[in-house]
């Protein structure tokens, strides 16, 4: 799901929940508004939790690496 799905089934789940007024035989449509929310909720959750990891970049290649042979001591200076 996309972040425009979640947000529009949110909104509608809003819409349905807050100000729609119809009653229907079998259909309860301020529990199907609330679970529309829900489910708009957690999926916005998911994606902007996956969007975020998606983010995180690598150290860059130019970062100087260090080799064990090159590195000094305290004791090596005063030889």
């Amino acid at each position: 799901m996309g972040i425009i799905v979640c947000i529009g089934m949110m909104a509608v789940g809003a819409i349905l929940t807050l100000a729609v007024d119809l009653n229907f035989s079998g259909v309860n449509l301020d529990i199907m508004g609330l679970i529309l929310l829900l489910v708009g909720t957690i999926g916005l959750c998911a994606y902007v939790s996956i969007l975020k990891r998606r983010r995180v970049q690598p150290p860059s290649p130019a970062a100087p690496v260090i080799e064990e042979s090159h590195r000094h001591t305290v004791d090596d200076r005063f030889r």
